[in-house]
């Protein structure tokens, strides 16, 4: 097992104190603002800039899920590629990410039944609009979490550990996951909720879920940490979707492990230790994907990979009017250009 050092106090359990992190502008006059929450890690792990407030807890929601993954790896799940990319995924509900879970079910000797998360249709709104054409019901191998659920059934068979309660934060799979979780982001979990899968969840700080990011990515090679930053690297569309904007911020940054969570969380992570984590206070994707990738461009990325998630256009007569950017005091082509 790999240790990175001691665990200290918990994060502060306090309303975070967040900060204008984007701005809605259309025709030069700033419409809208949301708030939230931004941290960048250098190679040695270091804070190298910081807006809103890193240290409070939070929940990552499917933000967390690398970490679930490495510690089931840990734990002795014997995936690799794809399904293990799919075991650490918030998949789209394509036919891959279903036959992938029914796969991984086949290999454990299980069946879909033994699933306990909650029977949900696709994310993926093209992919669910065409189950509801063809009046197919939400399912939990449809639910975006079903490869999670199925690493841990298989995960918890391998160990002998009871699989009717394998949810249960008391169970030992979710024992190990929450000591993965305290190993890799060096603080104490500050509570646990239900997911909406549900799932355990772990609270973190911004600041600890980018340090594990982190730590994913400068493993050992072989490690399980590796492991599952390479799975989902390799095969990011399984860890998504094929039109999801992880998978296509990982296809246009070498090297780079991604993972978006529900609520506007992202977190990245680059293969010498660089890291950026983002919190968007009201949940809004068209906020998290630029101040993400104002995030990495900050933490050294070529702004020039960066350009298709610089932000959504804002429309006014079908036409583009304006658009959804970072904030300023984030953006360091902004800066740059006012300097």
């Amino acid at each position: 097992m790999v240790h990175y050092g001691s665990v200290v106090d918990a994060p502060l359990v306090r309303e975070p104190r967040h900060a204008p992190v984007a701005q809605l502008i259309r025709a030069g006059i700033v419409e809208g603002v949301h708030y939230g929450s931004v941290v960048v890690l250098g190679a040695d792990g270091e804070v190298e800039f910081q807006l809103g407030d890193i240290e409070a807890a939070f929940y990552p929601r499917s933000a967390l899920k690398p970490l679930q993954a490495a510690a089931m790896v840990r734990a002795g799940l014997p995936l690799d590629g794809e399904l293990l990319s799919l075991a650490a995924a918030s998949h789209s509900g394509e036919e891959r990410h279903l036959a992938g879970t029914r796969r991984i079910l086949e290999l454990a000797r299980l069946a879909e039944s033994d699933l306990r998360n909650v029977p949900d249709m696709p994310l993926d709104p093209v992919v669910r609009d065409a189950w509801v054409r063809e009046g197919r019901t939400p399912s939990r191998l449809a639910q975006n979490c079903s490869g999670k659920h199925a690493a841990m059934l298989w995960t918890a068979k391998l160990n002998g550990w009871s699989l009717d309660d394998y949810l249960d934060p008391a169970h030992p799979l979710q024992q190990a996951i929450a000591e993965i979780v305290e190993d890799l982001t060096g603080r104490r979990v500050a509570q646990v909720t239900v997911d909406g899968c549900g799932a355990p969840l772990f609270s973190v700080s911004l600041h600890g879920l980018a340090r594990a990011a982190s730590r994913l990515l400068t493993a050992g090679p072989g490690t399980p940490e590796a492991r599952v930053a390479d799975a989902m690297r390799e095969h990011a569309e399984m860890a998504s979707g094929s039109g999801r904007d992880v998978a296509a911020l990982m296809r246009a940054v070498p090297g780079l492990l991604a993972k978006d969570g529900f609520e506007g969380v992202q977190v990245a992570a680059l293969p010498d230790g660089r890291a950026v984590a983002v919190k968007i206070a009201d949940g809004a994707s068209r906020a998290r994907v630029p101040v993400a990738a104002a995030a990495l461009a900050r933490a050294g990325v070529d702004p020039g990979l960066l350009t298709e998630f610089a932000g959504e256009p804002l429309l006014g007569g079908g036409k583009p009017v304006g658009a959804v950017r970072a904030v300023p005091a984030l953006d360091p082509l902004v800066l740059s250009a006012s300097a």
